[in-house]
């Protein structure tokens, strides 16, 4: 039986979208919490088969006429005989990926001091690759690590590369009950700006998803970004009806210091001029600042406490 899994350096110079045209237009040759703990072991895995679904749609979109963006590396993860789907209504995941680029981009653009990008990935996606990141970005990578090695794989065999100045982090999402530390370890500084986009990870259950936006609530420091799109299903296990899904999303937000607004799809379309895919589409498009000081904010803030409690004692012994 398959398993169920719901998917979903200080900043000057203008980020902007690599495009590669040549590349873009030819096809190429746990914790009992509920994060997901799984291996790749053929090409029928769940995971591995929704990453690629993720990068089929992608491929499409970059095809179009008018495409909402170009993903130059998407048909690496296809096998060369894709075809190309010329519907003209753009799928909501694509939508998702425009939103999600923008304010992606927006953000590292007008944020001083914004370097770490943290992305809660199916492990392909090429974000990484497709932007001209600032000087000294460190993006960390968290996704199934069986997907990502595979992924690496197949974008080393087509060039795709970094700026030179710039990093890749992957931390495996099978080491999600340490995935704090490991962070810390690979040099995120949770008292440094840094933005957190989740699309296409692989969650389980609903308590995974409320460990997962603990653990960006302790990381992020007050003001910093995570947005991306939430599987409903989630939402409506706990909710048990769409009509109070918003709710929960406040309620669950909310509770880890995080201001969410929820994003109709319909708007995003409207915005862009486009007619969204006909059908039912279960995700919730989402936007949320950090309201809360981060953990490591907090401990600054107990020290230099301690320090004045400190230095205020010794004034008052000289005194006597």
């Amino acid at each position: 039986m398959g398993t169920s899994v719901f998917m979903v350096g200080v900043p000057q110079a203008k980020l902007t979208v690599v495009v590669r045209p040549s590349l873009a237009r030819r096809t190429l040759k746990g914790k009992k919490s509920g994060w997901l703990r799984a291996k790749i072991k053929d090409d029928d895995d769940p995971l591995l088969q929704a990453a690629i679904h993720g990068a089929s749609l992608r491929f499409q979109e970059t095809h179009r006429p008018e495409p909402l963006f170009i993903d130059p590396y998407a048909g690496c993860f296809l096998l060369p005989n894709a075809e190309k789907d010329m519907d003209q209504n753009p799928h909501h995941y694509c939508l998702a990926t425009k939103f999600i680029d923008d304010k992606l981009l927006s953000a590292i653009n007008h944020i001083d001091g914004l370097n770490q990008v943290v992305l809660l990935t199916d492990g392909m996606d090429t974000r990484p690759y497709r932007f001209r990141w600032p000087t000294s970005t460190i993006i960390f990578n968290i996704s199934p690590e069986s997907v990502f090695k595979i992924a690496a794989q197949k974008l080393d065999g087509v060039g795709a590369k970094l700026p030179k100045s710039c990093l890749l982090v992957h931390v495996p999402l099978e080491s999600s009950d340490i995935i704090q530390e490991i962070l810390r370890r690979k040099g995120f500084l949770g008292n440094r700006p840094s933005i957190w986009v989740f699309q296409g990870l692989p969650v389980m259950t609903l308590a995974g998803f409320e460990e997962l936006v603990s653990v960006v609530s302790s990381l992020a420091m007050k003001g910093c970004l995570f947005l991306g799109e939430l599987p409903a299903l989630l939402a409506e296990t706990e909710a048990g009806s769409k009509s109070s899904t918003k709710q929960w999303v406040d309620k669950l937000f909310m509770g880890n210091g995080f201001k969410v607004k929820t994003i109709c799809y319909d708007e995003v379309a409207r915005s862009l001029g486009k007619e969204l895919e006909s059908g039912e589409y279960k995700n919730i498009l989402f936007v949320a600042e950090q309201l809360r000081f981060s953990d490591d904010q907090m401990e600054i803030w107990r020290r230099e406490f301690q320090r004045i409690e400190e230095d205020a004692d010794e004034e008052g012994f000289e005194e006597l």
